[in-house]
């Protein structure tokens, strides 16, 4: 049973919730972009100050480890193991994908879209530009079945297993697969984006088995190396 902040800033969308015992206490998110660095630390402290908490009253801190965006990886994982450092609380690294499925399979009537949810896969996607996603496969368990991988999509993507079953596409990758994708197996949810909502169970989960990071060393999930770029501007013009 414990008292857990949830932050995920893998993608555009700034998250934080607060969950105690597994269940959702409290909310903030902005979805207009690449804000991280702004609004992140006011979310939490607006957080902790409107349910009167302090940082040493948290049992421990949740990040989203990514795969995803490297800058927002980076602000999310070093604000928290600064927070976990500061009031000696333990680290917790969670999926991005895994959160993302997770979030999901709660979804009310998500049933409803699927002929066949215990054989079902769920794939969530984050966008790594052009027809490049992040992506992997997970059951109706939660339980990862697929590795994580950058896959270029193409019309010939995951068609064997499409032959075999039902797959659940989701993520802001995946709204420029479903021209590609055709299969009549393809299930694919609009609108779908991280949400530190998806943290919360997984987070208490780790928290109870005690598989925590260590604050020093822990590094995001990057899946890719960060490649810099040189501007063609001449800045001395």
């Amino acid at each position: 049973m414990a008292l857990l902040l949830n932050i995920e800033t893998s993608t555009a969308v700034c998250s934080v919730a607060l969950g105690k015992d597994g269940k959702l206490l409290a909310l903030k998110e902005n979805k207009e972009g690449m804000k991280h660095a702004s609004h992140l630390t006011v979310f939490i402290q607006d957080i902790l100050k409107e349910n009167e908490l302090s940082m040493t009253d948290l049992d421990g801190i949740a990040v989203s480890m990514g795969p995803g965006s490297y800058t927002g990886l980076r602000i999310g994982v070093s604000t928290a193991k600064g927070l976990c450092f500061g009031a000696n609380i333990p680290l917790i690294a969670i999926s991005t994908l895994e959160s993302m499925t997770k979030a999901v399979q709660e979804t009310k009537d998500i049933s409803l879209l699927i002929k066949n949810p215990e054989t079902a896969y769920f794939c969530p996607m984050i966008d790594a530009r052009r027809m490049e996603v992040y992506t992997a496969f997970y059951n109706s368990k939660t339980e990862q079945i697929k590795d994580i991988s950058a896959d270029i999509i193409d019309e010939n993507s995951f068609e064997e297993t499409l032959g075999e079953r039902e797959i659940v596409f989701f993520g802001d990758g995946a709204a420029k697969c479903k021209e590609i994708i055709k299969s009549e197996s393809g299930i694919f949810i609009d609108n779908v984006s991280t949400t530190a909502v998806g943290m919360i169970e997984l987070a208490e989960q780790k928290f109870q088995n005690m598989k925590f990071e260590d604050v020093a060393y822990f590094e995001p999930f990057y899946l890719k190396d960060f490649v810099a770029t040189t501007s063609k501007k001449n800045i001395f013009k």
